[in-house]
């Protein structure tokens, strides 16, 4: 290989370079810029776990808060039943309730009248009166009295109790099923 060379040229140095005080050099300004990038991928990544297991948990309990919706139905519903067993056993209690009244009554009217009563014999001058849905207690013993005002027996004046602390209240079933009670004046 030929080399040509020009006398005139100063020849390029490779080697020892010198450094300026105050300065860095090169290879110092390339390894601090090498550990600052480190750095900040090691902030980068842990940053990324830290907000991929966020995320996780958001979605958790994003799942938990759709099951809480249908556990808000399913008791919704027990509810609903227990209320529809609470409200027939209440009719029911009802209704042997106003039957009571009417043996007691016609009871009552035949001693005051002078005859015997026998204890397992059912009354039978006291019909028990009819019950719809938005019938009351004080209703149903309202119209026992009115349906023995003209019938030709001697009307009695009753004992009428005085009103107990628990008000009368209106049954109200609307088209849905759902029932309402509401107090009545």
């Amino acid at each position: 290989m030929t080399m040509i060379s020009e006398p005139d040229v100063p020849a390029i140095e490779l080697g020892h370079r010198e450094t300026v005080p105050g300065k860095p050099s090169r290879a110092r300004m390339i390894g601090v810029i090498a550990v600052g990038a480190v750095l900040v991928t090691a902030v980068n990544v842990t940053a990324a776990v830290y907000l991929y297991r966020g995320v996780n948990d958001l979605r958790t309990m994003e799942a938990r808060l759709g099951e809480l919706g249908q556990f808000e139905q399913r008791i919704g519903a027990r509810i609903d039943t227990v209320n529809n067993g609470f409200q027939s056993r209440f009719e029911a209690l009802d209704r042997q309730l106003q039957a009571n009244f009417g043996q007691i009554n016609g009871n009552v009217a035949r001693l005051e009248q002078g005859q015997p009563v026998a204890a397992s014999e059912p009354a039978l001058g006291a019909p028990e009166p009819a019950i719809t849905d938005n019938t009351t207690v004080a209703d149903a013993s309202a119209a026992d009295q009115g349906a023995n005002a003209g019938d030709g027996q001697p009307s009695f004046k009753r004992k009428v109790a005085p009103p107990g602390p628990n008000p009368s209240y209106q049954r109200i079933q609307q088209p849905d099923g759902k029932v309402y009670y509401k107090k009545i004046n």
